[in-house]
């Protein structure tokens, strides 16, 4: 192969549009602009701007607010921790918490801590420490011979 047999697929690439160059070109005068008026400029900022009418996005109501102290949790299924331990990237010896299903690949991201749910099967006895976990987890858990430590909440709502 030699640098100077290299060349681009036929039709891979357009030269450009080459505009106000004479009416003969086709994408001359107006520039394929349309005609006169504020949009034919440069620097038009109008989206959203309805001619003075009220615009739609203030036209309609607001819904809904943000909750301050709503916790976000990782959910977990047993048979997707059972399928780490399996595969060797969780340690049974050790406590599954938050940061060793980081750690493991089984989460993303760490959020406001992870809440187990009891979908899947799991034969080998955990040791868990989450921030929650739910009724059926909780049985297979321990039935499987592990145990489960609920954390506090890392910050709680204060009461009013």
């Amino acid at each position: 192969m030699k640098l100077n047999g290299i060349s681009d697929n036929p039709g891979s690439s357009k030269n450009r549009m080459r505009v106000g160059r004479g009416i003969g070109s086709g994408k001359g005068k107006t520039g394929g602009r349309g005609v006169k008026g504020q949009k034919a400029r440069t620097g038009v900022a109008i989206k959203g701007f309805e001619g003075g009418q009220m615009p739609l996005h203030r036209r309609l109501p607001k819904r809904g607010f943000w909750n301050p102290f709503s916790t976000d949790y990782n959910e977990v299924n047993l048979g997707r921790v059972q399928q780490a331990v399996d595969a060797g990237k969780l340690d049974a010896s050790k406590a599954i918490t938050n940061e060793a299903l980081v750690a493991a690949g089984v989460l993303s991201k760490p959020r406001d801590g992870v809440k187990i749910l009891g979908q899947g099967e799991l034969t080998a006895k955990l040791a868990f420490e989450v921030a929650a976990a739910s009724k059926s987890a909780q049985a297979a858990i321990e039935k499987a011979g592990g145990s489960v430590k609920l954390l506090a909440a890392a910050a709680e709502a204060p009461s009013a």
